[in-house]
């Protein structure tokens, strides 16, 4: 069943962290805390930020190679992507990190994503974490917590 939510989730988390397009000068939603300190043992096995930040490096190249959702990403600012994921997943994820990002809900407004592209996305980012070796009890934890973004990143 976690599996099946994973297909709904995680389009929320790479359009937040800024598809192409999105407005800079929207405002940005800081985190005073971490939003789940009691996950910080999966932030553990995901190699703490540095290995969201390598995990977020595999990520991008798999969502430019897809058809699907490259064209979200191929002409955003590719550096400010991976940054806001890595900071947005560490704070899911109970650490001390700050995102900074804008919400789900103004990054999104414009795009145009359908559920077919939320699930494509949630897809890729499974293959990235199998690819490091993330075990997937980790892997539906982060997912579980990304599933509610759903309803704020779909918006066709």
């Amino acid at each position: 069943m976690t599996r099946i939510l994973t297909r709904s989730l995680l389009l929320a988390l790479a359009a937040s962290a800024s598809l192409a397009g999105a407005d800079p000068a929207a405002r940005p939603i800081p985190n005073p805390a971490p939003a789940h300190p009691e996950l910080r043992h999966v932030l553990d096995e995901f190699g703490g930020e540095a290995g969201l930040r390598a995990l977020m490096d595999d990520f991008m190249v798999i969502l430019l190679d897809d058809p699907r959702m490259r064209p979200f990403f191929e002409n955003s600012d590719l550096e400010r992507v991976k940054d806001k994921l890595a900071l947005q997943f560490c704070v899911i994820l109970g650490g001390d990190c700050v995102y900074d990002g804008l919400d789900m809900v103004e990054s999104h407004a414009g795009h145009e994503i359908r559920r077919a592209d939320f699930n494509a996305l949630v897809e890729d980012l499974q293959i990235a974490m199998e690819r490091r070796g993330i075990p997937t009890r980790a892997q539906n934890q982060l997912l579980a917590k990304l599933a509610p973004m759903y309803r704020e990143v779909v918006n066709r």
